[in-house]
């Protein structure tokens, strides 16, 4: 059976075939990197990273492509306001490009920490406005675009399919965030290809309109399609990017004659105790404050125990319920040896791998196959204590595949690292302290070992050497 994925624009679960087999074209709507990157960044690039890591398990090369917003993305997202990343580049002082470097950077160190691996491609838009105001001029010549005092703007009602993704009627479509209809525009619901730049606008490029930048819709049509081809396998994006930026994403390349993206994933938003995250009301976590308070693995096993078209919570007592749960996994994974002879059952774990791609295949359904996880750690836990080695060391080899390889979840964890950190120091402490033992210093051998028990570790002398443990 094909893994089936639920297509936003059919509003139904497909099967997933790729354009060309064994190869999978991946666009994800990335961040307008004007500010510290915060927890409503995460979910997305886990959540994709986990599809990527699937796709390739699968035998697929993947190609995978997400944007950086640096130019375009205005503050009201409705074709007025001050571009975002130009308005705090004034708050703070810097050049545009200062501003995007520094922020470009704390995104991508975030998504490091929560083992989410970079894209095949990271464009920018600023690096393609001669391919965007190509695409502008292309609709204007096909009718579909028109210019206005040196703006530019798509015109919604030659394109009868806008509103296709959404499910909106555009017929009844008002503006909602604006209290008065821009003069220059035909139609309200028309939006920005091009923008004209007023005298005090930082970022500017010249056009045969004028000198402007580019809207923000129209960054996302070009960089996809150039990099991934006029037709795609996936386009990625939160829910709240449907309207209006990917229906204008779509009307816009389809309107140049490009097939677009053959499939539509969305996932849903992340919440705070219940609450919706709004950076304007400042309900919203940053993710190096985070980080300083919850493991970043604990953060990325809790994103993937909720489905991605599901909400997700971030109250307290569900990050804490994580932390349990992922900390039993790890415990597990620790007891169970990593080598059992020639004993190993070649097919352990047979059924528990089945059960955990079918979840996978059923629209990435990772709460599910995370149950199935903690099904192998229950059963693999009673046969280490009823002395099957060789059961437990296959759920070892099946974690390191499934858990590690596939969700992305470091089982070793910072605790564990550390104990191998103690146990490489204490052995280099005792072995000077034999070097004192030889040399008859045997006071500097007394001191190593009464410092040691002052730390909590206990040291015997053996006729076979020293031996040490922690105490309780």
């Amino acid at each position: 059976m094909p893994m089936h994925l639920y297509d936003s624009l059919k509003r139904r679960l497909e099967p997933f075939e790729p354009l060309v087999p064994g190869h999978v074209g991946i666009y994800v709507c990335g961040p307008t990197v004007y500010s510290e990157p915060h927890l409503g960044h995460a979910r997305g690039p886990v959540v994709f990273d986990v599809l990527r890591r699937w796709l390739e398990r699968q035998g697929n090369t993947v190609r995978y492509v997400s944007n950086i917003t640096d130019v375009g993305h205005l503050t009201d997202d409705a074709d007025d306001g001050e571009d975002k990343l130009a308005r705090r580049a004034k708050l703070e002082r810097l050049e545009p490009m200062e501003v995007a470097e520094k922020y470009f950077w704390a995104y991508f160190d975030a998504m490091q920490r929560l083992g989410v691996r970079r894209p095949s491609i990271v464009p920018r838009a600023t690096g393609h406005v001669t391919e965007q105001i190509a695409l502008t001029q292309e609709l204007i010549d096909r009718g579909l675009a028109y210019e206005a005092g040196g703006s530019v703007y798509f015109d919604v009602s030659a394109w009868s399919a806008y509103g296709e993704l959404s499910g909106r009627d555009t017929s009844e479509l008002v503006e909602g965030t604006r209290v008065e209809v821009r003069s220059e525009k035909r139609d309200p619901r028309d939006f920005a290809l091009w923008k004209r730049a007023e005298r005090e606008h930082i970022m500017r490029w010249p056009s045969p309109w004028g000198e402007g930048f580019p809207g923000w819709h129209v960054e996302c049509s070009v960089m996809s399609t150039k990099y991934l081809g006029d037709e795609f396998d996936i386009h990625g994006g939160g829910l709240d990017l449907v309207f209006p930026h990917h229906e204008c994403e779509l009307a816009q390349a389809r309107g140049a004659g490009k097939p677009f993206a053959r499939y539509w994933l969305h996932w849903n938003m992340l919440t705070l105790g219940g609450e919706k995250m709004s950076k304007s009301k400042g309900h919203v976590v940053d993710l190096a404050t985070l980080f300083e308070q919850v493991d970043p693995m604990v953060v990325r096993f809790h994103l993937l125990r909720s489905h991605y078209r599901s909400l997700s919570d971030f109250a307290d007592e569900a990050l804490q319920a994580s932390a349990a749960g992922l900390k039993r996994l790890r415990s597990a994974y620790a007891s169970w040896p990593s080598r059992a002879g020639s004993g190993t059952p070649a097919e352990a774990w047979t059924t528990s791998r089945e059960r955990f791609a079918a979840a996978m295949d059923n629209d990435l359904n990772t709460p599910e196959a995370i149950a199935v996880l903690f099904d192998v750690a229950r059963d693999a836990n009673k046969a280490r204590d009823a002395g099957d080695l060789g059961c437990a060391a296959a759920a070892r080899s099946l974690f390191d595949d499934l858990l590690i390889g596939v969700l992305g979840v470091d089982v070793v964890g910072a605790s564990e690292h550390d104990h191998a950190l103690l146990d490489d120091v204490v052995q280099l402490l005792l072995e000077q302290r034999q070097l004192a033992r030889k040399r008859r210093d045997f006071a500097a051998a007394d001191a190593i070992r009464e410092r040691l028990a002052d730390l909590g570790v206990t040291v015997e002398d053996t006729p076979d050497g020293a031996r040490w443990r922690r105490q309780d």
